[in-house]
């Protein structure tokens, strides 16, 4: 069983958590009984941890609002999470483990470790190998995100200068409505309000960021995730492509994500024909057309190409070229004596 000065610590760490616990919470989760939970409280009052007691119905104990816990108290699944963290987020390019940060971070965790876990972690990165580079490219500028992320929840215009992909630079006016990390690419989805277009813009082209006076609404039923994803779709790239795919969204979205393709799927007709299953129509806009063939082969589901012509052209040679594999037979290769 832990004993008491272990199970005290723990006690602190739920109240730090937040809240107000209630006597028996507690009790329950250190195995003891409320006359003992409240021995321990009295324990954390003499070390001078103000901890504060409310009555009522909802009553139980708190930490005093606005107190600052001296340094961390990590347990062994915890440390290892921070840290992990922290090794993630510098492989994804996550903005607060860019530069510095994560090697300062990483060692004033370790610094108020105890020993004995402090190895035991070590023991864990030593070994700990990745199977690609970390990303650095696509890191945004925390002052960026933190004043971009202060637009969104107060709803405030913010202006950005901004550099686009082809290197010209401008200063915009955006009201943000969220922010999306994809394929480890930190986006600001949002409106301007001098065109009322939809926009979204990288964090890391993104060279300063101010809010403005002044608020806005954002549309009812925003999905900031879906306009990013949207806006990718339908970017105005050299192909649009129209198919028609016997499958649901779920199922056409295996092979051609919301990132890639538009499917439309058609409401319920309400006939038993027995056709369980109906035709979506997919819209795609591309640069090129050669990767869709074998993409639309590895679906394995009925499709009607209703344009462009080109595609069908490529579809059929992909056809040609699998039938004329298959019908190989293997070299005739004999070891050299």
């Amino acid at each position: 069983m832990p004993r008491p000065t272990a199970r005290v610590l723990t006690l602190l760490e739920l109240l730090q958590s937040g809240g107000i616990r209630t006597a028996a919470e507690l009790a329950e989760r250190l195995e003891v009984d409320e006359r003992t939970v409240r021995r321990y409280v009295d324990h954390l009052v003499d070390l001078d941890v103000p901890v504060e007691s409310v009555r009522g119905r909802y009553g139980g104990y708190r930490l005093a609002p606005g107190h600052r816990m001296p340094p961390l108290m990590l347990g062994d699944d915890e440390a290892l999470a921070v840290l992990l963290g922290l090794i993630a987020g510098r492989r994804v390019g996550l903005p607060t483990t860019a530069g510095t940060a994560h090697e300062t971070a990483t060692a004033k965790i370790r610094r108020v470790l105890p020993k004995r876990l402090a190895r035991r972690l070590d023991a864990v990165l030593d070994s700990l190998a990745f199977t690609a580079p970390p990303d650095e490219t696509a890191a945004p500028e925390s002052a960026v995100l933190l004043s971009v992320a202060d637009a969104i929840r107060h709803r405030r215009p913010v202006s950005i200068r901004y550099t686009a992909g082809d290197g010209r630079h401008s200063v915009r006016t955006v009201h943000p409505y969220g922010l999306v990390v994809h394929s480890g690419r930190w986006y600001v989805t949002g409106a301007e309000p001098e065109s009322g277009e939809d926009r979204t813009f990288r964090l890391d082209r993104i060279a300063d960021a101010r809010s403005l006076p002044g608020s806005f609404e954002p549309p009812a039923g925003l999905d900031p995730a879906q306009r990013v994803l949207s806006g990718f779709a339908e970017a105005p790239y050299r192909h649009e492509v129209i198919l028609w795919i016997r499958g649901t969204a779920e199922q056409i979205r295996v092979r051609l994500p919301a990132s890639v393709a538009i499917v439309e799927e058609p409401p319920p007709t309400g006939r038993e024909d027995g056709d369980s299953e109906r035709w979506s129509r997919v819209r795609l806009r591309v640069e090129r057309l050669d990767w869709l063939p074998p993409v639309l082969a590895s679906l394995d589901r009925p499709f009607v190409i209703e344009r462009p012509d080109e595609l069908r052209d490529l579809v059929v040679t992909l056809a040609d070229r699998l039938v004329n594999s298959a019908r190989r037979r293997p070299p005739d290769v004999r070891p050299v004596p």
